[in-house]
């Protein structure tokens, strides 16, 4: 019942970074650029994706030639190429709009969460450290979620199970990415945030399912990042900094 409550907790974070970007315009405003630059990155790789999804199946199933139902695999290889690429874009999309945008959303998680002392350091030094870290969180997605792309194919598992843990592995990872920011600000390093992020699962699961939910409609990714990113500064400041 505690983890229920403490999941339900985390999603309300993300509506207090909603909350918070409303009452403050001009930060949701600043906070759009970066995402709308993410954005267009992704939509022309996902356009060159879906173009070319045929002729990369026909490249990787060659074994397939000489079968006289290849057309169909193909195309079903081609499918899941694109939705695969789709959930790797969601997936990658807050850490790559973090890195472009790491001036402009410190300064947003600044602003929601006020330290009377942080660890504040230019975001030139910041940023290699930051390309580092999502990199590594890149890889452990990757593992995870490489075995459940395949697991999709398994009848009924694939339609079922996978979803369900493709959302909450994606979501705990995102909630990594998303706190960074005030995290880093406290002089916590990787391990120690990722420490505490596993001992407040439940919450770091609630915050980051909804965000990952929403990220996968179109165009509310840009609008939601900016609140994403308050609600973060806010799940930090309220839950996980006076977390034991």
């Amino acid at each position: 019942m505690r983890s229920f409550r403490d999941f339900a907790s985390g999603v309300g974070f993300f509506l207090q970074g909603f909350g918070w970007v409303a009452r403050n315009g001009r930060w949701w405003l600043f906070g759009l650029i970066p995402a709308l630059i993410a954005f267009a990155v992704y939509v022309v790789a996902l356009i060159f994706l879906g173009t070319n999804a045929g002729d990369l199946a026909a490249f990787l199933t060659p074994f397939a030639d000489s079968w006289s139902w290849r057309e169909l695999f193909r195309t079903l290889v081609g499918v899941a190429l694109f939705l695969g690429g789709l959930a790797l874009a969601v997936l990658t999309f807050t850490a790559l709009t973090l890195a472009i945008g790491e001036p402009f959303y410190e300064r947003l998680s600044a602003a929601a969460d006020v330290l009377e002392t942080e660890d504040d350091q230019p975001w030139w030094r910041t940023l290699p450290r930051s390309i580092r870290d999502s990199l590594i969180t890149l890889c452990w997605v990757l593992l995870f979620t490489v075995p459940l792309f395949f697991l999709g194919f398994v009848p009924v598992v694939g339609q079922t199970v996978v979803p369900v843990l493709g959302a909450l592995i994606s979501g705990f990872f995102l909630t990594v990415e998303l706190t960074t920011l005030a995290l880093e600000r406290r002089g916590m390093a990787r391990k120690q945030r990722f420490a505490l992020l596993r001992a407040n699962k439940a919450s770091a699961l609630g915050f980051g399912v909804a965000v990952f939910a929403l990220f996968l409609v179109p165009f509310v990714a840009i609008v939601a990042m900016p609140a994403a990113v308050a609600g973060a500064a806010l799940l930090v400041r309220t839950r996980l900094a006076s977390a034991p």
